[in-house]
């Protein structure tokens, strides 16, 4: 057995290139204690896991071991739990001191139940390690096939062609994951080897050719690492073990965690599992399939095999793969008892699953089943259907969808009338159109999206490595894969579009181009995807919004049922109103004035209103303000038919509203036939250390109370318009910005409510928004005055925390890393912090008057997990940007349904 002291030598390596730290503090593992159990066998005579584990065993061990429980050809194998890694990272990448005892005792009944021996070289065992977190990171992971072959066990193999190409697989995961020894060396070497001897596939290499191409992969590992390839079986499986808790830290396994909100503390379970091999001849193959369309979720069978091949060849998209049709002639007997493993998966998991399988000599196994990745659309037709299939409950189906997915559904589409171009079409891989300029690299993709470019990312086939690419891009396109490649299946799950397969295109790296049919484009040339059809166009095509579906709107109303928060949209244009209006909003929790007066017709005497010298001036540049503000008023409250519209008074201090530039100034000061100098004048007595703490909110209608008048008889007379032209009672909610103390709030609803009497005004409310921590400490005596309260969590969380979101860029990515901030504070409620002055203002607020109404409209109002916090809270609504909305309904239903 290997030895500790031999084990770190390979693992803990300072050789290592991987990014892969030390150790890091954020993993905290439980207490060990004596005979405590790291390793969990499963196979057809042992099975000491099953579906409920995820957490210890990771997504794959569970399912592994779920299956083996429930009878269906699993070859055996065991997991070191996600437990291991813990320990590893807190333990300077050491293990558990009887670790080596538990992986000997789980290899022998390996042995034992598939009657082979590990390292013999009659009769070798080959074992495949794989990682297994807990959540699915497609592509993210390490996994090594055929450990245990060396110069000896090759010919206990067979010694023939299939052994050969068994042990170079071998050597180039092994080398590539755990030596790091670079991928593209060994397949410069197979490249090399086929032109030099006339060959097109690698199933043209004879038992000869592959032994030649072993020796020079073990040629290149020793110049690579001055090192010979290991053929000691146990420091095989023990690097490639270590090699998987490593890669849980690369940079592409942080990056993916990051975009998924993965945390790092959950850490991977390592699976090491017998070989079966789906490339010993043609009645062999191994495959991918899923247990209804991932695209569309059309219950069929969708996936793809390849005949005589092993483990990663389908996903990696070195060849193409065969649709599962195809194996239904060419494997009659083994397509069926595929189809009824995947009925039995559906009603036991009562999900879609993503399966593998493998054939060796028509026998057929299964390597893995999970949940399936699957567009929004696919998952909104399966949910609704197996809700109407009796598989699930509704509840189930509301519970099921990720609410920041519907984004996907928001996403346009092509015109359909418009003239198409089309350079060439591969396979639909993920839907959705996209357009933008070709780029052929990941790191130049990012770089082009941070200086403001849309880009297409163009790969011969995308891997772990293009993770920060793809995820800049809008959207993938690749020569080679198929529509389980890495590129599909992570396509996907971001909801980008990509096209994979198009094998008419060249792209040569080196030269930089990307030629198809002989045409030649380089980077910055414009193409549009269509990920629906496969098809690539050149150029910049029309784009259309999509609709929503019969299966979006069943769910959505089973959602709508079942939520308790309403949920409103912050709008203040036509567009914005009638888009929230369509994605069931239920009236607008913010309506931004400010917004209305950067028009090009309005603007001018916005600025002659903050130039005026007298109150005079000011009310005559503000009564050519006035119409254009009760116009817009009544536009939106025709939009909301009666539904509750929350108005904002003017906030943002009055510099922002004035030119900066020299030449605009000049042209602001010829306009107004004033003086330069003037305006000058006027910038520097309006100029403010901190603008944002200064003469804004409230303060600006008390200094200047003619502009809030001025607002609020546009409000109110357009409230009596619109009444007296449809006959409906305007439900009108005035809000004052930026309240610290009750005494302000009630110099100006003095105001608001005199105007309202001297026009007739009896159906409005007065409130305020919270977004100052006195406010809220405060909103007890507050709501004395106050009809209701709208968090403004953004500012709430700067005054708060101290920090300025527009500032906050620089130093908050360092502060998530080290955990100081779980989430951005300005994407996801401090819970903590500023969630504790929000239960305070809720709960003080409602003890002065029980009936306030009480809401949020910062950018939180449209996150999931916030609104899950503002549910327990006790609020009465969200409010989000309308594109948000019917995340934000979906979510409040989820938070109900889980607060129950």
């Amino acid at each position: 057995m290997i030895t500790a002291r031999k084990y770190y030598s390979i693992t803990s390596s300072s050789t290592r290139q991987d990014g892969a730290p030390e150790m890091t503090k954020n993993l905290k593992p439980k207490p060990v204690v004596a005979n405590q159990k790291w390793v969990h066998s499963f196979g057809r005579d042992l099975c000491e896991g099953d579906a409920s584990q995820k957490n210890l065993l990771g997504g794959k061990g569970a399912n592994l071991a779920e299956m083996s429980r429930i009878g269906l050809p699993v070859p055996p194998g065991f997991t070191l739990s996600t437990e291991v890694c813990t320990y590893f990272y807190q333990n300077k990448n050491s293990y558990p001191a009887d670790i080596q005892v538990q992986v000997a005792g789980g290899l022998e009944r390996v042995e034992k139940e598939i009657g082979l021996k590990f390292g013999d070289v009659k009769k070798p065992l080959l074992l495949s390690v794989r990682s297994g977190a807990r959540a699915s990171m497609p592509g993210m992971m390490d996994t090594i096939l055929n450990i245990g072959l060396n110069d000896e066990t090759v010919k206990g193999l067979g010694d023939n062609r299939f052994a050969w190409d068994c042990y170079r697989r071998l050597i180039q995961m092994y080398s590539d994951v755990v030596l790091n020894v670079d991928h593209d060396h060994f397949e410069d070497v197979l490249e090399t080897f086929k032109r030099r001897n006339g060959l097109k596939v690698d199933t043209d290499i004879d038992v000869d050719g592959w032994r030649e191409i072993v020796g020079e992969y073990k040629e290149l590992v020793v110049r690579d690492t001055n090192k010979p390839f290991p053929q000691d079986p146990q420091e095989q499986l023990w690097g490639a073990i270590g090699a998987v808790f490593h890669s849980w830290m690369t940079p592409r396994a942080v990056t993916y965690r990051k975009l998924n909100d993965i945390p790092e503390s959950w850490g991977t379970a390592v699976n090491v599992q017998a070989v079966v091999f789906g490339n010993m001849g043609d009645d062999c193959g191994t495959g991918v399939a899923f247990t209804r369309n991932p695209s569309t979720g059309e219950n069929a069978f969708y996936g793809e095999y390849l005949l005589n091949a092993q483990g990663e060849d389908v996903v990696a998209g070195i060849r193409t793969p065969l649709p599962l049709d195809q194996m239904k002639k060419d494997m009659p007997a083994t397509y069926k008892e595929l189809e009824a493993i995947r009925l039995k998966l559906e009603k036991h998991y009562k999900d879609m699953q993503d399966i593998e399988f493998t054939i060796q000599n028509k026998k057929l196994y299964m390597l893995q089943t999970r949940n399936g990745k699957r567009t929004t659309a696919a998952a909104l037709r399966c949910a609704v259907e197996m809700v109407n299939e009796k598989l699930i409950t509704k509840e189930e189906a509301i519970l099921r969808i990720a609410p920041a997915s519907l984004d996907q559904l928001l996403h346009p589409a092509i015109d359909p009338k418009a003239a198409r171009n089309v350079l060439t079409k591969g396979l639909p891989a993920s839907p959705g159109a996209a357009m933008g300029a070709i780029v052929l690299d990941s790191d130049e993709a990012e770089k082009l999206v941070a200086d403001g470019k849309k880009v297409i990312l163009c790969r011969t086939e995308t891997s772990p490595e293009d993770i920060h690419g793809m995820h800049a891009s809008e959207g993938i396109l690749t020569s080679r894969g198929g529509m389980t490649s890495h590129a599909a299946v992570v396509a996907r799950g971001m909801g980008k579009p990509c096209v994979a397969g198009a094998g008419d295109i060249v792209i040569d790296y080196k030269a930089q181009t990307l030629t198809v049919k002989g045409k030649v484009l380089k980077p910055g040339d414009k193409v549009t995807l269509d990920g629906s059809t496969g098809e690539v166009l050149l150029g910049e095509m029309p784009m259309l919004q999509p609709a929503m579906t019969d299966h979006f709107a069943t769910l959505m109303s089973w959602a709508d049922a079942a939520r308790r928060l309403k949920v409103r949209a912050n709008a203040e244009t036509v567009l914005d109103a009638e888009t929230a209006r369509k994605f069931g909003a239920q009236g607008i929790g913010l309506c931004r004035t400010e917004h209305m007066f950067f028009d090009p017709t309005r603007i001018l005497h916005v600025r002659q209103m903050i130039l005026a010298e007298t109150t005079e001036e000011r009310r005559t540049a503000l009564a050519k303000i006035e119409p254009h503000q009760r116009k817009d008023f009544i536009d939106l409250f025709k939009i909301m038919n009666g539904l509750p519209v929350t108005i904002r008074l003017l906030d943002p201090p009055l510099h922002e509203f004035l030119p900066q530039e020299a030449v605009e100034i000049q042209e602001l000061a010829k306009t107004l036939s004033i003086s330069v100098e003037r305006v000058h004048q006027r910038i520097s007595r309006l100029h403010e250390s901190n603008p944002m703490l200064g003469l804004r909110g409230c303060r600006l209608g008390i200094v200047y109370p003619e502009i809030y008048e001025t607002q609020v008889k546009a409000i109110f007379e357009a409230a009596l318009a619109v009444k007296k032209e449809t006959g409906k009672t305007v439900s009108v909610e005035v809000m004052v910005p930026l309240i610290s103390t009750k005494k302000e709030l009630d110099i100006l609803k003095e105001m608001i409510d005199k105007l309202a009497a001297s026009l007739g005004v009896d159906d409005y409310m007065v409130g305020t928004m919270i977004e100052l921590p006195r406010a809220a400490l405060q909103a007890g005596v507050i709501a004395e005055s106050a009809e209701f309260f709208s968090f403004g969590t953004n500012d709430l969380t700067q005054t708060t925390l101290g920090i300025s979101r527009d500032d906050a860029g620089s130093f908050l990515p360092d502060y998530q890393r080290r955990g100081i901030f779980p989430t951005d504070p300005f994407a996801s409620i401090d819970v903590d912090g500023v969630g504790e002055l929000v239960r305070t203002a809720v709960e003080r607020g409602r003890k002065t008057r029980p009936d306030i109404k009480l809401g949020i409209c910062g950018e939180h109002g449209g996150d999931p997990a916030s609104i899950a916090f503002f549910e327990k809270a006790g609020l009465d609504y969200v409010s989000c940007s309308p594109y948000r909305v019917p995340i934000a309904r979906l979510a409040a239903a989820q938070a109900a349904l889980k607060k129950e």
